[in-house]
């Protein structure tokens, strides 16, 4: 019965639990601790009232709000209050009946909260006793799985016969977490609350079960483990026994273990424990027995079973790649592609990428950034010299010091059997007597067959199908069309200057800094600054030489800084000198003036394009054509044909038809250490000859390329955004190029088209009207021998003989 002064009682001190719940009827013993939760006790016991008893939803809150406790709990009466030896407060809570909090009143210096009383929605007496026998059935068979409970508590939870009573029983008893007690507690349908608790306990059950079959398992792997450690003991003893030594045993068995652990695949396992019966046997001195535990050792350290999971976000891709380089908008471009089908496909055919373009383009940190993008390991080779077939394929045991190929070496430095795989400079590979490297590359980047690559070391197949191979070169004119088919070519050109200021301004300039212990208040480089760095000490089309004559900024700043000479350096155009000396380069034409017999000719080298001086001498003689400039032979023969179509149109040009047979034509090309080849200057050097046959001199502004036939016809060449931007750099804004390379021109960056003039010509006669100025414009040049004069100076020397 309760009393007249708890019925009118509506509001209670509000005590928080943390990681414990109390139900209606239970008797629990707390610990308080907490200042507002001893008040909340100290008001509880000065009024002889209740005290709300709610549990918190986030346990880690040390001082929790409103929001953070649980609006559900249990009135209880304080039945007892003692002083713990800690200090806190330890007392006797007896659970009286579900209240629900319905606001707080105050929280200082404690919680009082309005509540209001719940009472259960009871069922009737048959139904109540099948849900005491469900509940009672369903819980001794949780403690017969689990065996933690009292068995006072079993009796005392069967005399229970209030199916609501005992629910919230079995709930306190039973180790679930408090949200699912809480549930129960506010499962007001005596129904329902034991269905839930039926379920829970259902749950217990499997889970209980679950950990009894493991602990089971393991019991017997360790009885297992012992057993072959008292019969290895026993071996060991016999051997003893024997007079034989245990080392190679033990080491053997380590080897098995090993083997067992490395995963390998089922001819590669066979071929080890095979080996493994061979060591085995040898006395541990054998020489045979080192090159056994060689084999044995490189076997277990190879990763056939590791691969690292790909972590495929487009987005993040594309920003990791963006963050790494300025640019390579067709390159990003693939690398997305790529990454997109690795999405969508499972096990895609891994591509063979070969990024080709000249040195200082990125092309190897590219290579890195495809790495980190994917989350996978990365390793390089560099393949530059190699000569032996070996160094692919590995040596055969039988060899002294034998060693796997660099591809397996590779794999083990990964430690992964999915790495990306650079192999730099592919196109320096070479071959003699030992082999030829190429080939044996074939097998590796070909995915029809690296599934089952075999190394002349390992004997066994490795498969190599899950490797992102990358390939490099400055060139894909000397890798061999075999290995080159096996391959997609992305072309990395060089820098345009606005790219390159990006690149030192983002790039080259914060990381030289961090590399030289400066920042950005000791030094600054203007961009007019670096605009003068790319034109006058650097003539290359990536960025290496580039970041050379940043660091040597840097170092020259940082001496100063030491020395005390200055606090903060800033570079100009006006004292760049005094940092890099005297500039080495000459930004603008070639040439200065139009001159007779010169003409430029755009050509593309292994560093990316360049200008070209093509320089043509007429002199008395025999109809003789000399080429000089270490020139190649498809270079020489567009000589002769530039020639023979000189000659078909003397006419036109108005040159006598046998003009030919009292000169020679002398056609140099300067910097004649660099081997030069092509057929793309055959109409420079047609321009060239005419010039100096016709005595017209040619625009110093203009250069030209495209390949010329007997007919006069100009052929479309490659390489046309690599002679466009070297056009550029050296100051020349009018440009001659076929008209079938016209599409082509869509390649150079826009900026760079809009300040360029391109004359498209098809024929050779569009190239003179062109290039070639009239007669009396000639800027007083310095004339080269012409025929007239040639001629007017034959006809005195005749006269002269007849007198």
């Amino acid at each position: 019965m309760k009393s007249s002064k708890e019925e009118t009682q509506k509001s209670y001190p509000l005590l928080s639990l943390r990681n414990i719940l109390v139900f209606p009827k239970s008797t629990i013993s707390l610990e308080v601790g907490r200042a507002r939760s001893v008040k909340a006790v100290e008001l509880a016991q000065a009024s002889g009232m209740g005290l709300v008893l709610c549990s918190q939803k986030d346990t880690e809150i040390a001082e929790p709000s409103p929001e953070h406790i649980y609006t559900v709990g249990t009135l209880g009466l304080i039945k007892e209050v003692a002083k713990s030896v800690s200090g806190n407060l330890r007392i006797v809570v007896e659970g009286l009946r579900r209240v629900k909090v319905t606001s707080y009143l105050t929280s200082d210096p404690a919680f009082v909260v309005s509540v209001e009383e719940l009472e259960d929605v009871g069922v009737g007496r048959q139904e109540a006793d099948m849900l005491i026998k469900a509940l009672m059935e369903q819980y001794e068979e949780y403690v017969r799985v689990t065996r933690n409970v009292p068995a006072e508590t079993l009796i005392s939870i069967a005399a229970i016969r209030d199916p609501g009573h005992l629910c919230d029983t079995i709930a306190a008893h039973i180790p679930v977490s408090i949200a699912e007690k809480q549930q129960i507690l506010e499962t007001l349908e005596v129904r329902e609350r034991a269905e839930k608790l039926l379920d829970v306990l259902e749950k217990e059950i499997e889970l209980a079960g679950l950990e009894k079959r493991i602990n089971l398992r393991v019991k017997k792997q360790i009885e297992k483990s012992q057993r072959e450690y008292w019969l290895r003991e026993q071996m060991k003893a016999i051997q003893k026994e024997l007079g034989d030594k245990d080392d190679s045993i033990s080491e053997a068995e380590e080897f098995r273990q090993k083997i067992e652990k490395a995963g390998l695949t089922g001819e590669a396992r066979e071929k080890a424990l095979r080996e493994v019966d061979r060591l085995e046997k040898m006395p541990q001195a054998a020489a045979e027995a080192v090159v056994v535990r060689t084999y044995l050792e490189w076997l277990v350290s190879l990763p056939w079973n590791v691969l690292t999971e790909d972590n495929i976000d487009i987005n993040r891709a594309q920003a990791i790649l963006d963050e790494d380089h300025y640019g390579l908008r067709e390159v990003k471009e693939r690398i997305i592609e790529y990454l997109a089908i690795r999405k969508l496909v499972d096990k895609p055919r891994g591509p063979i990428l070969c990024f080709v373009g000249p040195p200082g383009v990125g092309k190897t940190s590219l290579a890195k950034s495809i790495a980190r993008a994917l989350g996978r390991k990365f390793v390089r080779i560099s393949l530059g010299g190699v000569r032996d077939e070996a160094e692919i394929r590995g040596h055969r045991r039988t060899y002294i010091g034998a060693l796997p190929g660099r591809i397996i070496q590779g794999i083990r430095t990964a430690g992964s059997r999915n790495p990306v795989f650079l192999m730099d400079e592919i196109d320096k590979l070479a071959s003699d007597f030992r082999g030829d490297p190429a080939a044996a590359l074939l097998e590796v980047l070909d995915p029809e067959q690296n599934h089952t690559f075999s190394d002349h070391y390992l004997e066994v197949p490795f498969d190599l199908s899950r490797v992102m191979f990358i390939t490099t070169a400055n060139s894909s004119y000397t890798i061999p069309r075999p290995l080159l088919d096996r391959m997609e070519v992305i072309t990395i050109p060089g820098y345009t200057e606005e790219e390159k200021i990006e690149i030192g301004t983002h790039f080259l300039i914060p990381k030289e800094l961090k590399e030289h212990g400066l920042d950005s208040s000791h030094l600054s480089i203007r961009k007019e600054a670096l605009r003068e760095i790319i034109r006058a000490y650097t003539r290359e089309a990536g960025v290496r030489n580039l970041e050379r004559q940043i660091a040597t900024i840097c170092r020259k700043t940082a001496r100063d800084l030491v020395s005390g000479k200055r606090q903060r350096v800033t570079i100009t155009p006006k004292n760049i000198e005094k940092y890099l000396g005297i500039p080495r380069f000459h930004y603008g034409q070639v040439e200065k003036e139009n001159q007779v017999g010169v003409a430029l000719a755009l050509a593309v080298t292994d560093v990316g394009g360049d200008v070209m001086a093509c320089e043509v001498s007429v002199v008395k003689g025999k109809g003789r054509l000399t080429m000089t400039g270490q020139l190649g032979d498809v270079m020489k023969e567009s000589g002769q044909a530039a020639m023979s179509y000189l000659r078909s149109r003397s006419a036109d040009l108005g040159l006598p038809e046998d003009f030919y047979e009292n000169v020679d034509i002398h056609v140099h090309v300067p910097e004649g250490a660099i081997p030069k080849d092509g057929p793309s200057a055959g109409i420079t050097i047609a321009c060239a000859i005419a010039s100096a046959l016709t005595n017209r001199p040619v625009r110093h502004d203009v250069a030209m390329t495209g390949e010329i036939t007997l007919r006069g016809r100009v052929l479309p060449i490659g390489g046309v955004k690599e002679k466009v931007l070297a056009a550029h750099r050296a100051g020349i804004f009018n440009i001659i190029l076929p008209r079938e390379n016209k599409k082509d021109l869509e390649e150079v960056p826009p900026n760079i088209r809009e300040e360029l003039t391109v004359t498209f010509v098809d024929h050779m006669d569009q190239v003179l009207a062109a290039a070639l100025c009239d007669p009396e414009d000639r800027n007083e040049i310095n004339t080269l021998p012409c025929v007239d004069q040639l001629k007017a100076a034959q006809d005195v020397a005749m006269d002269q003989m007849s007198q």
